[in-house]
């Protein structure tokens, strides 16, 4: 039997709910033909006069109850109640209990960090998630049963995301987790859709913990994970449009829809900029020996979609199939011999994978290798662990990395030239130009400051029409 998972974020569920009418629609397509797992993010409110995710609220009120601050979920509590007017008649009543239950549950958490001047671990963790991913699929759980949908929920109770015990950015244990499906494999052969909190994650000693931001996207790679041997899977990450071959914040023009990505092109992507899906996501899969096919869909015209493969056809489509830019990246360069210390430490003890290796070089003697992480401010926090595999190991931080995402530009000879001249032309400096066939990706490093990074990201798109196969 088919199943698809398929995953709305706080863009896709909209400010105060308003495109919860176009996910039920959706969702009742997608049922017709196949068991359905819908994975929520947080919905978005509006503070200020602003549009704000619900989680940036929390965060906030997390920070404020550090110093001190008397909690206020006045501005969650209107964005659920609001929401709560798409429930049906019949189940209002008992939706609005569940949505101040878990309230009172999130207040009891920042009340706790204002006690303890820490809003930190396990009580960040349940302060979010009962704010968040875990009272918004219980609301739409009602909502969907409300519009006659066969619908059931995930309690926490019965929580199958099984990870380690680092409460904020965990990693997920998929052999534990397989011991905690029973619950929500009843529910799916019960009903056709089970709704599940994205984010949040569970010890096997039942604490609440965290993925990092956009874990949401690993929440339903992790269902699919765990289903594909139960049922034909595929996963569906619901967005506001399907891939397109740039940032369409920087670029306006000339943008083409991207209609294949192999899972290596959407990783990379996802790493560089771009708001794809979250690659770990993707990195999970595959390090989990699943090939499912994948998609993005453009929610509000599903025949736009972009499928993500493990690989794709070969043809003569554009070997450019994105140009990227991700600004606030860090250089560690170290002595080669110290790498593979610092890569096993990363991969086993870290679980952090968001850099990419730079073309080693050759100074007075010693071979040197390049780091660039695509995070600064991981770099920042953690320069005393990094630094320990190298104590004469230097950093530079500001860096932005534009990249050119194609599995096949290799055999373009001329990419990597025309590209870089395009971006000298911008009048930007270019520091650094790493082009390897085996990583099937362009990296051109600049400094990261004013507007750098965009002007670079522009200029390569519009020669990209100039470059094809020949």
């Amino acid at each position: 039997m088919d199943l698809t998972v398929a995953k709305f974020g706080g863009s896709a569920i909209g400010e105060m709910g308003a495109s919860i009418p176009v996910i039920v629609n959706r969702i009742r397509e997608m049922s017709a033909g196949a068991k359905v797992v819908a994975v929520f993010s947080a919905p978005l409110t509006r503070e200020g006069g602003r549009r704000r995710s619900l989680t940036d609220v929390v965060l906030a009120q997390g920070g404020g109850a550090e110093r001190g601050a008397k909690p206020d979920l006045a501005v969650v509590r209107e964005t659920y109640h609001t929401i709560l007017g798409m429930v049906g008649p019949g189940l209002r009543d008992r939706c609005r209990d569940v949505v101040e239950s878990h309230l009172e549950r999130a207040r009891e958490a920042l009340e706790e960090a204002r006690r303890t001047r820490t809003f930190a671990g396990p009580v960040r963790a349940r302060a979010l998630g009962y704010s968040g991913e875990l009272l918004m699929s219980q609301v739409m759980n009602y909502i969907l049963q409300g519009e006659g949908l066969s619908a059931a929920v995930v309690p926490y109770d019965h929580w199958p995301i099984i990870t380690d015990d680092n409460p904020e950015f965990t990693n997920f244990l998929v052999s534990e987790a397989r011991k905690s499906m029973d619950y929500t494999s009843a529910l799916l052969r019960e009903h056709d859709v089970v709704c599940i909190g994205g984010f949040i994650g569970k010890t096997k000693d039942d604490t609440m913990t965290t993925y990092e931001r956009g874990g949401t996207d690993r929440t339903a790679a992790d269902m699919a994970i765990l289903l594909h041997k139960d049922y034909r899977t595929s996963v569906d990450w619901e967005k506001d449009s399907s891939v397109v071959s740039a940032d369409p914040r920087i670029v306006k023009s000339g943008l083409t829809e991207v209609e294949r990505l192999s899972y290596n092109e959407a990783r990379l992507a996802g790493m560089f900029g771009m708001k794809i899906l979250d690659p770990l996501a993707i990195k999970e899969i595959v390090d989990n020996g699943v090939d499912i096919p994948l998609r993005i869909t453009d929610m509000g015209n599903p025949a736009r979609t972009t499928t993500i493969q493990h690989a794709t056809p070969k043809d003569n489509g554009h070997p450019i199939k994105i140009v990227t830019g991700k600004g606030n990246c860090a250089i560690m360069r170290m002595e080669f011999s110290l790498l593979p210390r610092l890569l096993d430490s990363l991969e086993s003890k870290r679980q952090y994978g968001e850099f990419a290796l730079l073309s080693p070089f050759t100074r007075d003697g010693t071979r040197f290798a390049r780091i660039l992480f695509t995070d600064g401010d991981f770099v920042r926090k953690n320069e005393r662990y990094l630094l320990g595999f190298d104590p004469l190991a230097s950093i530079t931080y500001d860096r932005g990395a534009v990249t050119l995402i194609g599995d096949s530009m290799w055999r373009v000879q001329y990419v990597a030239s025309k590209t870089c001249a395009k971006i000298g032309e911008a009048g930007l400096n270019i520091l650094n130009v790493d082009a390897q066939e085996e990583t099937s990706e362009i990296l051109i490093i600049i400094e990261d400051s004013g507007d750098n990074l965009a002007r670079a990201v522009r200029a390569v798109h519009d020669e990209r029409p100039n470059i094809a196969f020949i």
